[in-house]
């Protein structure tokens, strides 16, 4: 069966083998931010964004050499923040103790920042091709339906014997297209709704393809419930310049820019929110001067409604605390594009400039354009 198995796949993935750029070098680094990458992203964004990184950092020492704010910025809209600061972080340590070379040991990668056991196997398997197993949520599924596991995905059991499933099918000496093979076949075919299974190489050895169990496998507990989190910002301008702040590095998007603001407390109004968001963080005593949008954006099980004002200083704004943010700055429109925002500030951006340009010079105009469907709000995923 193993055979079977191995030959099936392999003539498959021969046939169909999608055309990456990290496939056509099989470079270490372009393996390891190929996988950074697409860890919560789908494929066609990910070699997007994968061909913008290479082209600005071509190696490790081009990263570990960067500023931190460039390395937030061109990630982006990837989301998921902790992912591109591990990254920097990995590559100062390479730069330093492996000579900005990418080891191939399975237990010298999962010593560094951000490489996980998933990671750390594929990149000494696929980079380096050592038998060593990968395991993500495609390979879990097809492994789940072809040896027909009925125990909870989330459970110790399951896991144990995915891994003695992927080690006992591991091929000697073809680990780099082996893994590959089935992590195409995951995101291609044995998809998690509507499996192709009449295009399935595996097909002919898949158990809960026979016992017409597919859709039940893997086992999956209850979903988990959504989490509302009400918040409000409010874009706040002096002498033709916009107030922004940087996030805490340990802060939830950790390194980030932003506008003041914060979560609604009971019984507040996202207007009240705003005025005492602004004083708590900076000191600064501002006034609500006009409504501008509702940002709906959703990450993991959150969604997080946005309220996004237009303010105005009723005092002096010269002197902004710090304790609610690593540093401050007083900045002209056109250079917000410079700094990295989380994906809510970053939309309110989008309709601002799309909709209200006038109101990003001065928030609280009402001669220029206003801002248009202000009854609707504006919605999107991702970080």
């Amino acid at each position: 069966m193993k055979t079977s198995i191995e030959e099936h796949l392999l003539a498959w993935f021969r046939q169909t083998k999608r055309d990456l750029p990290w496939r056509r070098t099989y470079d270490p680094y372009h393996v390891w931010i190929s996988e950074i990458m697409l860890q919560q992203t789908q494929m066609d964004r990910g070699v997007e964004y994968f061909r913008r990184w290479i082209a600005r950092f071509p190696d490790v020492t081009a990263v570990a050499e960067a500023e931190e704010q460039e390395i937030l910025k061109l990630w982006e809209g990837l989301g998921y923040y902790a992912r591109a600061r591990n990254l920097y972080r990995a590559a100062k340590v390479m730069k330093e103790r492996h000579a900005g070379s990418i080891p191939c040991d399975y237990q010298i990668l999962r010593t560094l920042p951000g490489i996980g056991p998933y990671t750390a196997a594929a990149i000494a398997s696929i980079a380096c091709n050592q038998n060593v197993p990968v395991i993500d949520a495609n390979v879990a599924r097809i492994f789940a339906r072809l040896f027909d596991l009925d125990e909870p995905n989330k459970g110790s059991l399951f896991r144990k014997k995915l891994e003695q499933h992927a080690l006992d099918l591991l091929p000697e000496g073809k680990a780099r297209i082996f893994n590959q093979a089935l992590m195409d076949l995951g995101g291609l075919i044995c998809t998690p709704k509507n499996p192709s299974c009449e295009q399935c190489p595996l097909a002919h050895a898949c158990l809960a393809l026979l016992r017409g169990v597919v859709a039940d496998r893997p086992v999956t507990g209850s979903r988990q419930k959504t989490i509302v989190i009400e918040m409000a910002t409010g874009i706040l301008a002096h002498a033709g310049r916009l107030f922004i702040q940087q996030r805490l590095a340990d802060d939830i998007w950790g390194g980030l820019w932003e506008f003041p603001g914060g979560r609604l407390e009971e019984g507040e109004t996202p207007e009240q929110a705003v005025v005492r968001e602004y004083e708590e963080e900076t000191g600064f005593a501002v006034k609500v001067c006009g409504y501008i949008t509702t940002v709906i954006h959703h990450y993991t099980r959150y969604k997080v409604v946005l309220h996004c004002f237009a303010c105005r200083a009723e005092g002096d704004v010269n002197s902004p605390k710090r304790e609610a943010a690593q540093q401050n700055r007083w900045v002209l429109p056109a250079e917000l594009a410079a700094y990295a925002f989380p994906a809510g500030h970053r939309k309110l951006l989008e309709h601002m400039r799309q909709y209200c340009p006038d109101r990003l010079i001065d928030p609280c105009c009402r001669s220029g354009a206003a801002c248009m469907n202000e009854d609707q709000s504006v919605s999107g995923s991702g970080n």
